[in-house]
């Protein structure tokens, strides 16, 4: 039920209607928030990241999704209103927003919330009739606890991280957006999951914002080797700018992935192996030229229906580690901070990634960030 009575707010926002052709078919639209719950927040969003997962959110047909649905799950912004039992914010408050957890499973109380028993209906379901369109239909919100594809949204407090002693203006904000989703799953997938340190040779395949972001967190931790696996060569220049001490282009089909990657690391391979890709046949390669007592670290989403054939004695005689990253297995209000002081000393400079799009101009940012124009484009509102 509703908990506090308020007027209805206004707002604008980016509403994914049924996909046309396997496109995403986003309008800008005209819409009105629901009465406010008493765990939950009015933020009047300032900007919101572009994610890969909003993309493939906006794809899927309408039976396995309904539509319409506002998306957005990278969003900063300014609290506007608060329900009547929150305790983490105040009107006025600067907040970055991430994903959503139940708080009370036992991976919530052990510190690992995005491993969270309830993570996908929480955050991949929503809710639906959040806001209402101008045409009077209702659309689905709280994607990730926030939809942040709007102007003004619904929040869940458990989505929030209050950065108002350690934020210094609306224009830093903004740059911060990423560090809710994809930023955060690069860094904390190497620093906290994988507990990267100076003896690891680590490989990151797939060089996007997670995978940039990933090759910065190796730098920090001091790891002896770093190689970058990308299609790009602009994308594996940057990886070099930012610490890698070796790049292998993948665009060579006469490249034998492992081998060269063997060749890097003294014939042992990589103790840390991430892909971001989801691409099968890398993922494969990576499960090879993985080192022995190894991990695997899968963050690309694959196929819905992709399975990985390992050859289970081979696997057990090696001792290597098969594993699957979320959000980098980190607490979003805790690691936040950490990331905007690495900013702050240079160490992670994230700002080389972002590149700012008015809302208006989201087809832009989308075509740009399919084109791999942009690493992370972050719409303005």
């Amino acid at each position: 039920m509703p908990g506090t009575k308020t007027p209805s707010v206004s707002a604008r926002a980016i509403v994914a209607h049924e996909p046309i052709n396997g496109q995403p078919n986003w309008k800008l639209e005209n819409v009105t928030l629901r009465e406010l719950n008493p765990t939950e927040l009015v933020v009047r969003m300032v900007s919101t990241g572009l994610c890969h997962t909003d993309i493939v959110f906006s794809t899927w047909p309408k039976e396995a999704i309904p539509y319409p649905k506002v998306l957005g799950h990278e969003g900063a912004g300014v609290v506007q209103e608060i329900g009547s039992d929150v305790k983490n914010a105040k009107v006025g408050d600067s907040v970055l927003l991430s994903f959503q957890s139940c708080s009370y499973c036992k991976d919530c109380k052990d510190g690992h919330p995005s491993y969270c028993q309830q993570f996908s209906p929480l955050n991949y379901g929503g809710e639906q009739e959040v806001f209402e369109i101008e045409n009077g239909s209702k659309s689905a919100g709280t994607f990730f606890g926030q939809s942040s594809f709007a102007s003004h949204t619904i929040v869940k407090e458990s989505s929030i991280t209050n950065v108002s002693s350690v934020v210094k203006d609306e224009k830093e904000l903004k740059l911060f957006s990423p560090f809710g989703c994809g930023f955060q799953t690069g860094v904390g997938t190497v620093d906290k999951l994988t507990s990267a340190g100076k003896d690891d040779s680590i490989v990151i395949m797939g060089l996007g914002g997670v995978g940039l972001a990933a090759i910065m967190a190796a730098k920090i931790k001091g790891c002896k080797t770093i190689i970058g696996v990308d299609r790009s060569q602009e994308r594996l220049d940057m990886a070099s700018s930012f610490g890698a001490t070796h790049i292998i282009n993948t665009t060579n089909l006469e490249l034998n992935l492992v081998e060269e990657v063997k060749s890097r690391t003294d014939g042992n391979g990589s103790s840390i192996t991430i892909d971001t890709t989801g691409h099968m046949g890398v993922i494969g390669n990576g499960m090879d030229f993985t080192a022995n007592r190894g991990q695997m670290i899968i963050l690309g989403v694959p196929p819905v229906e992709a399975s990985l054939g390992v050859h289970l004695i081979s696997f057990m005689q090696t001792g290597k580690s098969l594993r699957g990253s979320i959000e980098g297995d980190v607490t979003p209000s805790e690691y936040i901070p950490k990331m905007i002081q690495w900013y702050r000393d240079g160490k992670l400079p994230v700002d080389k990634l972002v590149k700012f799009y008015p809302v208006k101009d989201f087809e832009s940012a989308l075509a740009d960030m399919k084109s791999t124009a942009t690493v992370k484009p972050v719409l303005v509102w």
